[in-house]
C-alpha cells in the first residue's frame, strides 16, 4: 500500500512539474507542410523574460550569441561564462541571448519569475532573457525551427542535442557558427569565432 501511495505521489509531481515546466503552449509552431515565412533570425519576434515582445531585429548590427539554457543542468554553470563573455565584448557589439528551455530531462522547471531570479542571483546575469520556449519536439518554437532546419540553416542545422547549443549570428542576422553544450563560452573555439564576427 506505502509503494503505491509513493508511486501515485511520484506521478503527480511528475505530471504537475511538466504541466508548470512548459510555459510556452505550442501556439504559432509551424503545422506539416506549412512554410516559414521568415529569412533571418533578426525577422523573429520573441518574449523577453518579462512578457515583453522584443522584435530581433532591434539587434540588427550586433553580433548573437544565442543559447538555450536551462537551471539544473551539469552546464548550467556556463552561465558564468555566458556573462563573462558578454561583459567582454559587448562593447564591441555582442549580445548574449538566453532561451530557457524545458526539453531535456525536465532541467529548466521554473517559471519565467524564478529562472530570472535564479541568473540574476546566482549568477549575476546581465545579458538578455527571454521568455521559456520549446527548442524541439512538435511544439518547437519557430526561431528554433529556423535555427535547426536544414532549409533555412544549410549549414548548422541539426536538432538541439542538450541544453547549452549555441548558434553565433553576425551583424546582417546571418548564422555562422554553431557550438555544443560541451563547448565553454570562455574557451578559444567560441571566443575566435566571436572576434571574427565582430570584425565584420
Amino acid at each position: 500500500m506505502k509503494k503505491y501511495i509513493v508511486l501515485t505521489a511520484l506521478a503527480v509531481l511528475l505530471v504537475t512539474s511538466v504541466a508548470v515546466a512548459l510555459t510556452w503552449d505550442g501556439s504559432g509552431a509551424l503545422k506539416d507542410g506549412e512554410k516559414m515565412t521568415e529569412k533571418s533570425v533578426l525577422d523573429f519576434t520573441m518574449k523577453s523574460i518579462d512578457g515583453l515582445d522584443v522584435k530581433l531585429d532591434s539587434y540588427s548590427g550586433k553580433v548573437l550569441l544565442l543559447v538555450n539554457v536551462a537551471s539544473k543542468c551539469g552546464y548550467t554553470p556556463q552561465y558564468k561564462g555566458l556573462e563573462s563573455l558578454y561583459e567582454k565584448y559587448k562593447d564591441q557589439g555582442l549580445v548574449v541571448m538566453g532561451f530557457p528551455a524545458n526539453n531535456f530531462l525536465w532541467q529548466e522547471p521554473g517559471s519565467n519569475d524564478e529562472i530570472k531570479t535564479f541568473c540574476s542571483t546566482k549568477y549575476n546575469v546581465t545579458f538578455p532573457m527571454f521568455a521559456k520556449i520549446s527548442v524541439k519536439g512538435s511544439k518547437i518554437h519557430p526561431l528554433y525551427q529556423f535555427l535547426t532546419n536544414k532549409e533555412t540553416d544549410p549549414e548548422f542545422a541539426g536538432a538541439i542535442s542538450w541544453n547549452f547549443n549555441k548558434f553565433l549570428v553576425d551583424r546582417s542576422g546571418k548564422i555562422v557558427a554553431r557550438f555544443s553544450s560541451k563547448d565553454e563560452p570562455e574557451s578559444e573555439k567560441v571566443m575566435q569565432a566571436v572576434e571574427q564576427a565582430l570584425k565584420q
